[in-house]
């Protein structure tokens, strides 16, 4: 239920363009009021022209932007007296509409403004907002909705009959609005809820009282309905349901990335399994879309998947699944191509949304923050169906409609402000020992080119700690931190698992967990023997077997680096454990190689060479025991490793990330089982 969260002290600033920040991140906040990226909010102010002269201006939320986080940059100011001769005309194509408002732009370098500002300029009141809340679009999109909405509001309020945003829906509001006595509202058929005030907080207040109405007339008739028409499937208990999601997120993502690589993310809150599990869900999902702003998020209908949850049979469902993606890309294409114009390209025709009775909600996108939009607004989906079928039946646009909206130039105008992508966008990779010194290096490297990142470390709390730096950094979502004792096979099951559950599967594995230890051979223990190969060879081989097996079922092929050492090809003194394990480290990485060229698995090895800034392995006793080695002060360490290299150089972990990046990327993309040294150049460690 919608609350009004309104504070005097931050709402009211006599600044009419503050006072809109405000109103719209109070509206966009709450999802159930204003979808993301959806609705839009005005002011109307007087402003100083660049002659000096004041001008009506109206402040109109920018393209592409989202209430709950927009500021003052993300509006767009326009000279009222220029708009207002629209209003005689009786028509106006998109292109000349948006041309048009160019020109009345108070400032080139504001943003474009939103598709819907005619509908803000022709009211004729200082304060309007446009939003989407469940609730009224419960009842726009109740096949009885204008009765309801007399039963609610009586007279108060205005009908529009659905049409596409544009000149042609903005006039009709106006017009409905004058021609009204006494209007406190528009409903928008299939579409949403317009309102208004004298001040910024009147404005706010209507809109939340009116969508309050709403709902307790709902909520009324809720109590005497059964929903979804009851309960036709139990839901998996939790646990069983994750360990089942880990199976199949991995194929489903290989499913869906026939044509770019997507995230995946799946949902089971209580709602989601709710609707999944009802007797009308499979029949509700497929009328199509509870809103025009859901369909570039969601496409027109999710995938649902027609399996028994109490059977437990994974294998049937994985066959269902992958059924089920190949009919809903086939009859995508059909779609497409019934309604296409020439110049349109088809986006990825595989499905945004997928419903399974008993598990949940699974949703794709070109990055987590894209998948958790179509989460969040079928989340909004749900909740509109449940109003509309409270009410009445639940409709929807037609194809045509949603064809209109998914493809419409203005609509995907909003989609292009996103920036490029980058070499690693849609990828996922693991790294082990994440926040050490190379690992944390080589995760920030990753991400500067658009990677979301798996920090797996034994020292978990310091994964966390910088995970969440790079959120800050990078955005929310990009990162997440894994508990992982490379050593320990049900700990990598479960740390593998875990980032098929954030991300839907994983593209890079970085091997780069390590220790090292230093001593006479003769003073060798069999503790320190163990303790090297366990770690440097068996935690290296249990985290590329479970990869490798998560790549080989995804079938989209990936990339896994090893993060060898000097000495791997060179035995360095007193460290006969340490040396060992590293040369088999190496050699294990061109046999998982040969095995995965032909699932298009490359595998191959960096070899570092005394990488002491950032490092905890140096900070331990290792340092002490190569000083000793050397018979140097540990202090002076690290000059003596770079006198002794060709290049007279130290070595960075920034260094080994640069060759990690390039040995995962497209421009190796033909090159596997192949070692390439980062040591400044050490000749007795020259490959031969």
């Amino acid at each position: 239920m919608v609350k009004n969260l309104w504070d005097n002290q931050h709402g009211n600033t006599d600044n009419g363009l503050n006072e809109l920040v405000y109103r719209s991140n109070l509206l966009g906040q709450d999802r159930s009021v204003a979808n993301w990226g959806g609705g839009n909010t005005s002011v109307k102010t007087k402003e100083t022209d660049f002659f000096g002269r004041e001008i009506d201006v109206m402040w109109v939320k920018g393209s592409g932007s989202d209430l709950a986080t927009m500021n003052k940059a993300n509006f767009t100011g326009l000279n009222l007296a220029d708009i207002q001769p629209l209003l005689e005309k009786d028509d106006m194509s998109d292109e000349e509409m948006v041309e048009y408002l160019s020109h009345c732009m108070i400032d080139s370098k504001h943003p474009r403004s939103s598709i819907e500002t005619l509908l803000h300029a022709f009211l004729p009141f200082k304060h309007v907002d446009h939003t989407h809340p469940d609730a009224i679009i419960s009842i726009a999109c109740a096949d009885n909705g204008q009765e309801i909405a007399k039963a609610i509001y009586g007279d108060r309020f205005v009908w529009v009959p659905y049409i596409r945003p544009g000149f042609k829906l903005s006039k009709m509001i106006a017009e409905g609005v004058k021609n009204h006595p006494n209007p406190e509202l528009v409903i928008m058929e299939k579409h949403g809820l317009v309102t208004w005030g004298d001040t910024s907080k009147e404005s706010y207040d209507r809109t939340i009282s009116i969508i309050q109405e709403a709902e307790d007339y709902i909520e009324k008739q809720a109590s005497e309905t059964v929903l979804f028409g009851g309960k036709n499937y139990e839901s998996i208990e939790k646990k069983e349901r994750e360990r089942i999601l880990a199976q199949i997120l991995p194929m489903i993502r290989g499913q869906v990335s026939s044509d770019k690589k997507m995230i995946v993310t799946f949902d089971d809150s209580k709602d989601v399994l709710a609707f999944v599990n009802s007797n009308d869900a499979q029949a509700l999902s497929q009328i199509g879309a509870a809103c025009p702003d859901h369909l570039v998020h969601t496409k027109r209908v999710p995938l649902f998947i027609d399996w028994d949850p109490s059977s437990k049979d994974v294998d049937q469902l994985i066959d269902t699944i992958k059924q089920g993606i190949a009919s809903y890309k086939a009859a995508y294409t059909d779609y497409f191509n019934r309604n296409k114009s020439e110049a349109d390209q088809m986006v990825e025709a595989a499905p945004r949304v997928m419903l399974i009775p008993g598990v949940g909600m699974i949703n794709t996108g070109k990055s987590w923050t894209a998948s958790k939009v179509s989460e969040s607004l079928y989340h909004r989906a749900i909740a509109v169906m449940r109003g509309s079928t409270i009410l009445g039946n639940f409709v929807s646009l037609n194809e045509a409609e949603s064809y209109a909206i998914e493809y419409w130039p203005l609509e995907l105008y909003k989609l292009s402000l996103a920036p490029p992508e980058a070499e690693f966008s849609r990828q996922v990779a693991f790294v082990t020992g994440g926040a050490g010194g190379i690992g944390s290096a080589t995760c920030d490297r990753l991400l500067k080119d658009g990677a979301h990142v798996v920090l797996a470390d034994i020292n978990l709390a310091g994964a966390q700690e910088l995970a969440a730096a790079f959120n800050n950094q990078y955005g929310e979502g990009r990162a997440v931190a894994v508990a992982m004792d490379v050593t320990k096979e049900d700990q990598v099951i479960s740390a593998i698992h875990s980032a098929v559950l954030t991300y839907g599967g994983l593209d890079i594995v970085v091997n780069n967990a390590g220790l090292a230890s230093s001593s006479p051979f003769e003073e060798t223990t069999l503790d320190k023997w163990n303790v090297n190969m366990n770690v440097l060879v068996t935690g290296y081989f249990l985290v590329a077997r479970e990869a490798f097996t998560l790549m080989k079922d995804q079938a989209i092929g990936g990339n896994m680096v090893f993060v060898g050492s000097k000495n791997s090809i060179y035995a360095g003194k007193n460290a006969a454990a340490y040396s060992t394990a590293k040369a088999a480290e190496v050699h294990l990485a061109r046999t998982v190689a040969a095995d995965g060229g032909q699932y298009g698995i490359r595998v191959n090895s960096v070899l570092p060479d005394a990488v002491i800034r950032g490092s905890k392995i140096w900070d331990s006793n290792w340092k002490k025991e190569r000083a000793s080695s050397y018979g140097i002060d540990t202090d002076d360490i690290e000059e003596h490793y770079r006198k002794r290299t060709i290049l007279n150089v130290n070595i960075l972990p920034q260094d080994i990330a640069e060759s990690v990046a390039f040995l995962s990327s497209s421009q190796s993309a033909k090159t596997t089982g192949c070692m390439i040294t980062v040591d400044g150049g050490v000749a007795a460690a020259f490959t031969r």
